[in-house]
């Protein structure tokens, strides 16, 4: 029997279809093209409307052109809204996704309660080859439960792996040739080994020390927990790459508070400045949401101007969308749709100046890169660097998976170019 893995979202829901799929072909069963599968898993994201009108979508199409196929939506969208089933055959929830095989002789909704979800093993067996970058879960689950957030929801409490299984995972990671490693969870700050302790400081600082790819990244952390020892960890490692991702949300201290954001604006200047101080060349990038209800012209500029006074490296800019179930969503001073794409517009304007600007500090500079084998604009192939800034180079099939230098050349087209030094 054949199935088909379609996955929306982020990088945690990639490593869930990792997962899933391991678990399935263990039972004899065959991954395979979409028009190939009997069995089509929708392993799918709600954390926006959008995110629901693609399942909808996905799901349409699936019936118009496989009739007979069996269509499962599984993990967030399922555990959070177990009705909306856009006809699908199947709603499984957070851990049921991981046991398909017990489901599938039936139909309907299988959802567990949120506080006994699990966290799946790492299953070290089944690592795949062949890859530059590798996405591991160390933890699952959040219990910040801000206000626009429908994650805690559909994640449930928050657990971790345990540190034993993540070094034995790192050290399979190197010997198949893995290049760089980006620890990713729902809300890492959270780590907690569970058989120890420890906390995520605790964690780097072992993996130092310890068999691991070359390169480790910190995917999206929350801003409370970037304090003066995490900052110097970072800058005192020769692994954990110098990029970091924080979810701002908001440059206005008043929509901060509604959407019950623990820090204000002050707070992330401070943070912003000491990572710059401590550390040369860093990559600093901001999630932003615009058009929150409530957030007027004057607070919405209020956002703009300090962003545009920080010395950070991207955005990552979204349109507030409600969610059933979290407190913003039965919040009043909705922002109409077209102010929030208006809105959205000109954060991404912002975005692309300091994109262009952080790109320009590096041009004659020599930077470090693991090229990808994905072949750009018919000519290039990309690597990134410790920051994270995209590096094009010309395509050679043997630069693939090798840490190499290159000088950026200069800026074509909003890409950085490079050439090979050695």
């Amino acid at each position: 029997m054949n199935f088909f893995i379609h996955t929306t979202g982020c990088r945690a829901n990639q490593w869930d279809s990792y997962a899933i799929s391991n678990n399935l072909q263990k039972e004899g069963l065959v991954e395979s093209s979409l028009s190939n599968a009997d069995i089509i898993i929708i392993n799918a994201c709600t954390l926006t409307e959008g995110a629901e009108k693609d399942i909808r979508k996905f799901v349409n199409q699936i019936r118009r052109e496989k009739e007979n196929a069996k269509i499962i939506i599984a993990g967030c969208h399922s555990q959070v809204y177990p009705e909306k089933s856009f006809g699908a055959d199947l709603m499984l929830g957070q851990t049921e996704k991981f046991n398909i095989i017990d489901f599938l002789n039936k139909t309907g909704v299988f959802v567990s309660q949120r506080n006994s979800l699990f966290l799946e093993p790492c299953n070290v067996d089944r690592l795949p080859a062949g890859k530059t970058r590798f996405f591991l879960k160390i933890q699952d689950g959040c219990n910040n439960f801000c206000s626009y957030c429908i994650v805690p929801y559909a994640r449930g409490l928050p657990r971790s792996r345990p540190s034993s299984e993540i070094l034995e995972a790192f050290a399979a990671l190197k010997k198949i040739g893995i290049r760089e490693v980006v620890l990713t969870g729902i809300e890492i700050a959270s780590y907690k080994d569970p058989q120890s302790g420890m906390g995520l400081k605790e964690l780097l600082l072992i993996l130092e020390k310890s068999v691991t790819p070359e390169r480790i990244r910190i995917s999206s952390i929350d801003p409370l927990y970037i304090d003066e020892e995490f900052i110097q960890i970072v800058a005192e490692s020769l692994k954990i790459a110098s990029s970091f991702h924080i979810p701002l949300q908001s440059g206005s201290d008043e929509i901060l508070k509604r959407m019950k954001r623990h820090y204000n604006c002050t707070f992330i200047m401070d943070i912003v400045k000491n990572i710059n101080n401590r550390i040369k060349n860093a990559g600093i990038g901001l999630d932003v949401i615009a058009g929150f209800p409530g957030e007027d012209d004057v607070l919405f500029e209020e956002t703009c101007c300090f962003i545009e006074s920080l010395p950070i490296y991207y955005l990552h800019v979204f349109p507030f969308s409600p969610r059933e179930g979290t407190a913003a969503f039965s919040m009043s001073e909705k922002i109409p749709g077209s102010v929030k794409k208006q809105r959205v517009k000109k954060l991404k304007t912002i975005d692309n100046e300091k994109r262009l600007s952080f790109y320009r500090k590096f041009i004659n500079a020599d930077q470090i890169i693991i090229p990808e084998g994905k072949l750009y604009r018919g000519f290039f192939m990309r690597g990134y660097t410790d920051s994270y800034m995209p590096v094009y180079v010309p395509f050679e099939k043997s630069l693939e998976n090798k840490m190499v230098i290159v000088k950026i050349k200069g800026i074509e087209k909003g890409l950085p170019i490079g050439e090979i030094v050695r």
